[in-house]
């Protein structure tokens, strides 16, 4: 017998989705804002001479760019609290895990960004009186940072698809309230359905936007960092 689909449990539940998203998109958005603040940190101690800030910043970004994300947030969530005697809330968990390993990898790009600036942009600076940190912040930067955008948008998609893991620590994320709504209706096949076109509506955007920046990137001349 043909299966008999029936969306009007998951319709009836919108809310539930609806609230789901937000706190998807929540986690998503800050994250990403504290990835890049700890990514630009993690980059200009690894670009530093000084083996104290450098050697720190390496390991920590070769750790959270080479370990499961999930590992990492069940260590953040169920072992930190044993180590350091620090409760967090599930949210809380997220948030740390996410920025930090978004920030590994944002460390990169920064540092890929910052490199490709050619040397005579330094000297120039330095030709004017600048200082190291004065070149930095008025000179390399904003040309780095124009470069990279591509490169920050997928990641942003890719740190969309991994806060999926929340679930799993009774974050009500996406799909987390799928899950609920699935288990409730005895209608997981509608639910993940709809689940899974809204993560293709969010990402689809958002790609697209990545690639109208590229295209708008290439026009002006300037190259991409990846």
């Amino acid at each position: 017998m043909a299966y008999q689909w029936d969306f009007t449990p998951v319709v009836a539940n919108a809310p539930l989705l609806a609230q789901g998203l937000v706190n998807t998109l929540k986690i998503t958005g800050v994250s990403l804002g504290c990835g890049l603040v700890l990514g630009l940190a993690f980059a200009l101690m690894r670009l530093s001479p000084r083996p104290w800030l450098r050697l720190p910043a390496g390991f920590v970004i070769e750790v959270f760019r080479t370990t499961p994300p999930l590992v990492q947030l069940f260590w953040v969530f169920f072992a930190l609290p044993l180590i350091a005697g620090i409760e967090l809330t599930p949210f809380m968990a997220a948030i740390v895990t996410f920025s930090i390993q978004s920030g590994a990898f944002f460390a990169e790009v920064f540092r890929a960004g910052i490199q490709s600036i050619e040397r005579g942009q330094w000297d120039g600076a330095r030709a004017i009186g600048m200082n190291h940190a004065q070149a930095m912040q008025r000179i390399i930067l904003p040309q780095a940072i124009k470069r990279m955008i591509p490169a920050f948008l997928e990641r942003s998609i890719e740190l969309m698809k991994t806060t999926t893991l929340v679930a799993t620590i009774a974050y009500a994320d996406l799909l987390f309230e799928a899950n609920e709504i699935s288990q409730k209706t005895f209608r997981p096949l509608e639910t993940f359905t709809v689940v899974a076109l809204i993560y293709f509506v969010v990402i689809f955007v958002v790609s697209l936007l990545a690639r109208q920046l590229e295209r708008r990137l290439a026009v002006s001349g300037e190259n991409t960092v990846h």
